[in-house]
């Protein structure tokens, strides 16, 4: 037996080139323990937003973990690298409240979206269009992507867990004197405070916390607002109709309305994901010995291959998580972190019951810590300039007003155009940002003319 498990171990280093990184098999399961307990909150906020878009909310548990399975595995076994994938927090809030509930767009529909999106970017890393992209995407563009979206997260954050509420002059904060209020008042100071002080399973921790809390507080129907299961776990059982859901005829007969955000899938998956590697990767080089963490084609094919097969298995966006920082400053090294947060990922689909049972008031805050997270991206070094500084603005103000991320995109995208045109710096108007312009100038007429 010990020879076994030492032949298994010596097996594990050579494949995932343990000893070669500076680690070892056990810390290696350490570090992947730590990144699941960082990221194991996207089983309870994913589902919850993608059934806003009239899906079921335990399929969605189930298609989530799915898609965190494969899309991990894939880094891990492809890759190398210790980093979770799961689906991505903008675009699932993307996929529900402006393709489905917005633009009226069926789930089959955006299904195919996300799963094109993953196809082109799987060939652009194969070749070296990837880097003449980044190269040439404007910073405050992206910038203002991020800020956009996460005012959207917050926006939705903040009505899901009652902290808004509808009024007569559109939203109002809720009554303090509700308990239901009270308690996602505490969540979100909770959340806040451990993801300051750097707590690894930060989010996780608050999730759990507020929702054993409201087990003992009723909301305004007078029903307590955490309702436990009869069963604590259960068998997995998969939702096969939604295996290759996919409406491409729907699609093609609105391209012209639909390639806008389709476009927006590609680019937050492609921006995203370079970024979060690239910030992974580092960090688990510096002040370390040992080669630098090897970030090349495979590792972006396995991302484009995540959103391939999470939107083949009824998902949004599948993507790299930052929150794989944690693993990394836990000792994570290789691909054997990434494979334990896979296993975890696998395991937790049998208690599907208890994730079913965490109510809104415990994910809502946790979306409005992440969105003012993705906020603080204004505070960038690149951002400083006013003209640079305008345009993610103006996207972050019209979102949180109209609620309209794409109305926000098209609005940013046109005025960094103007602002560049008027200072005459013909250097920075890129072929990239002159074809995003003329795809929403026929993305704001098309709505035009929807709405009229």
């Amino acid at each position: 037996m010990r020879q076994a498990i030492r032949g298994a171990g010596g097996w594990l280093d050579r494949y995932f080139s343990i000893s070669r990184r500076g680690s070892t098999p056990g810390r290696e399961v350490v570090a992947g323990v730590t990144t699941f307990g960082a990221v194991a909150y996207i089983m309870a906020v994913n589902p919850a937003i993608l059934s806003m878009a009239g899906l079921d909310h335990h399929d969605m548990i189930m298609t989530t973990i799915a898609a965190s399975v494969c899309g991990t595995l894939l880094m891990a076994l492809m890759a190398n690298l210790p980093i979770a994938l799961a689906p991505a927090m903008s675009s699932n809030i993307i996929f529900a409240q402006v393709v489905v509930m917005h633009m009226g767009i069926s789930p089959a529909v955006a299904f195919a979206m996300v799963f094109l999106g993953g196809i082109v970017f799987v060939l652009l890393a194969l070749t070296s269009w990837r880097q003449k992209i980044i190269d040439g995407f404007p910073e405050p563009v992206v910038c203002g992507i991020r800020c956009a979206i996460g005012a959207f997260i917050v926006r939705i954050g903040m009505t899901t867990s009652g902290l808004l509420v509808p009024s007569h002059d559109g939203f109002a904060f809720g009554l303090l004197r509700q308990p239901a209020v009270e308690l996602a008042l505490g969540g979100l100071a909770l959340a806040m405070v451990l993801s300051y002080l750097r707590v690894p399973a930060a989010m996780l921790l608050s999730i759990v916390v507020t929702s054993c809390a409201g087990l003992f507080v009723h909301g305004p129907d007078g029903r307590l607002l955490t309702r436990l299961p009869a069963h604590v776990s259960d068998w997995p059982h998969y939702p096969y109709h939604l295996l290759f859901a996919f409406d491409f005829h729907g699609f093609f007969a609105n391209i012209l309305v639909l390639f806008p955000v389709t476009l927006y899938f590609f680019l937050s998956d492609f921006f995203d994901a370079t970024g979060t590697m690239m910030a992974v990767t580092q960090r688990a080089t510096q002040g370390r010995g040992g080669p630098p963490l090897p970030l090349g084609r495979s590792a972006f094919c396995a991302d484009g291959a995540a959103s391939v097969i999470g939107a083949s298995l009824g998902t949004s966006t599948v993507s790299a998580y930052l929150e794989s920082l944690v693993g990394v400053e836990a000792g994570g090294r290789t691909g054997l972190c990434a494979m334990v947060v896979a296993v975890l990922f696998a395991v937790s689909s049998f208690f599907w019951p208890l994730i079913t049972a965490i109510p809104a008031v415990a994910t809502g805050p946790v979306l409005i810590v992440v969105g003012v997270g993705m906020l603080s991206t204004l505070a960038s070094p690149q951002t400083h300039a006013l003209d640079d500084l305008a345009s993610p603005l103006l996207m972050v103000v019209i979102t949180l007003m109209t609620g309209n991320f794409m109305l926000a995109l098209a609005c940013g995208l046109l005025l960094h155009t103007l602002l560049l045109l008027g200072r005459r710096q013909w250097w920075r108007l890129t072929p990239m940002l002159v074809g995003l312009d003329i795809v929403f100038v026929v993305f704001l007429w098309l709505e035009s003319g929807m709405q009229g």
